[in-house]
């Protein structure tokens, strides 16, 4: 392990963080929303801090090894999210606690878009454009690991790809094609959030909301600058936009970057895992909308009615968004809870989307086929193929092991909510809301996450970080054999 080299990638980061805490600043003198302070204050401290850490072993130059990298990316999401709860614990409006502060900040940066706030609609515009900001950093973050990182680590969904996969990146090792690559990803995250923002200016949204929601829509994070989320719009074609970028930022942007390079969507039609996705998805979607239009459970018989939030509220919980426009959390408890589990699936291994990943799903499908035939025929050898390649038994190994060890926190975290005084609905929702990066969640924490005390709060902050962090970036930190020389 090199310290130094840790420390001075630590030192920058805070330091480049804390101008990502500026444009509020302008977004305060423009509304004059009285919320100016907090964002300098911060940006103060988060550069200072930074820059004393940096500054001691700046001309340290020595190349990242395997092991810093785990500490690196683990820190990333750790000390930023301590950073970014600066401005929400300073500002006198909405007034949070340093519990809250961490926990809105973290929820976030993961993209998770759980909430502790209430009464946003009231809010200062710089906070909630900082809200939205936070979770565009985020995504744009993720991006970055999962696509460019992760891999050369050995760890995240997208090194179930390695070689076979197109992509950007087709390295074992840091090199400068980390560069490239996240160079081009930044491009095609770019262009996506700001089509998406003029697609929403046109459909009716003001020119703040349409930033703002372009923002949280691209990343797949949730937060919304209304009380009623995309329900305050109460309009199709807006609904319709965001189920239209839900789906592409829910897709593997190594895919993006592929079909953008050959301009052609054959890369997105031969892969396995986008066809998985859009059969998910889809599938949710049928059985949203022929539940809710005979159910009569919207109090409007139309069958538009139904299709229109059957489709969103599948796209949105379906790829771990979070965007709501009904109160989805009190309709008859076979659809909120059928939602929840198809959030576990999420999106694509290398996309903004939460949840254990439908390359990971798909696998252990292909996998359980296999066992069945077998039983029928004992001695043949059946490999599991995924896009016509066989998959080497270390990866069908690692998503096993993927599963179990998210089977065993999700057990662990829920007995902890529990044990502080959360009923069973509301505690087994909660982690997987925040495990899985959705948002919302089921009883108390349908609407927010105000109301459970801050024992709680912290076990889902710890919930959202593992999620993010695929659970064995972070899990390698926590074993002793790491830590041996």
């Amino acid at each position: 392990m090199q310290p130094l080299v840790i420390q001075r990638i630590f030192g920058l980061l805070l330091m480049i963080f804390s101008f990502t805490q500026l444009p509020p600043v302008l977004v305060a003198v423009i509304y004059k929303d009285g919320a100016l302070t907090p964002f300098l204050h911060a940006f103060a401290y988060s550069s200072i801090a930074g820059l004393l850490i940096w500054l001691p072993v700046h001309k340290h130059r020595k190349e990242l090894r395997l092991r810093d990298g785990f500490i690196v990316v683990v820190l990333f999401w750790v000390v930023l999210g301590l950073s970014g709860s600066l401005p929400f614990l300073l500002a006198e409006t909405p007034g949070m606690s340093f519990t809250d502060s961490v926990f809105e900040s973290i929820s976030g940066l993961t993209t998770t878009g759980a909430t502790v706030l209430t009464g946003i609609d009231d809010l200062p515009h710089s906070i909630l454009y900082y809200r939205q900001q936070l979770q565009w950093l985020g995504g744009m973050g993720i991006i970055v690991l999962a696509v460019a990182i992760l891999p050369m680590l050995g760890v995240g969904g997208m090194q179930l790809y390695r070689a076979e996969t197109p992509g950007p990146i087709k390295d074992n090792k840091l090199t400068p094609r980390i560069t490239e690559t996240a160079k081009a990803l930044w491009y095609i995250y770019l262009s996506l959030t700001i089509v998406c923002a003029l697609a929403y200016w046109l459909a009716g949204m003001s020119g703040f909301d349409a930033i703002a929601h372009s923002f949280s829509t691209v990343a797949i994070g949730g937060f919304s600058t209304h009380d009623a989320s995309m329900g305050y719009f109460n309009s199709a074609l807006i609904e319709s936009i965001a189920v239209v970028f839900m789906l592409m930022a829910g897709i593997n942007f190594a895919l993006h970057f592929m079909s953008w390079r050959s301009l052609s969507i054959r890369p997105y039609i031969s892969d396995p895992e986008v066809r998985a996705y859009f059969t998910v998805l889809s599938l949710t979607a049928v059985v949203m909308t022929l539940y809710l239009y005979f159910g009569e459970v919207m109090g409007d018989e139309s069958l538009g009615n139904a299709l229109h939030h059957g489709i969103f509220q599948a796209v949105s919980i379906g790829t771990t968004t979070g965007f709501t426009t009904a109160e989805y959390f009190n309709w008859p408890r076979f659809l909120p809870v059928m939602l929840l589990f198809v959030s576990f699936i999420g999106g694509c291994a290398g996309s903004t989307g939460g949840g254990i990943k439908v390359i990971r799903f798909l696998l252990m499908f292909k996998q359980g086929a296999r066992e069945i035939r077998r039983l029928v025929h004992p001695s043949a050898q059946i490999s599991i193929k995924l896009g016509g390649t066989a998959m080497p038994f270390r990866i069908l190994d690692a998503v096993w092991g993927f599963f179990a060890a998210y089977i065993a926190f999700f057990i662990v975290m829920l007995l902890a909510l529990m044990a502080t005084g959360l009923d069973q609905v509301t505690a087994f929702s909660a982690v997987a809301a925040c495990m899985n990066n959705l948002g919302p969640g089921l009883g108390d924490v349908g609407a927010n996450y105000q109301g459970i005390n801050d024992t709680a709060k912290w076990v889902l902050v710890f919930a959202m970080m593992l999620g993010r962090l695929e659970i064995f970036t972070l899990l390698v930190l926590l074993t002793p054999t790491f830590w041996r020389h």
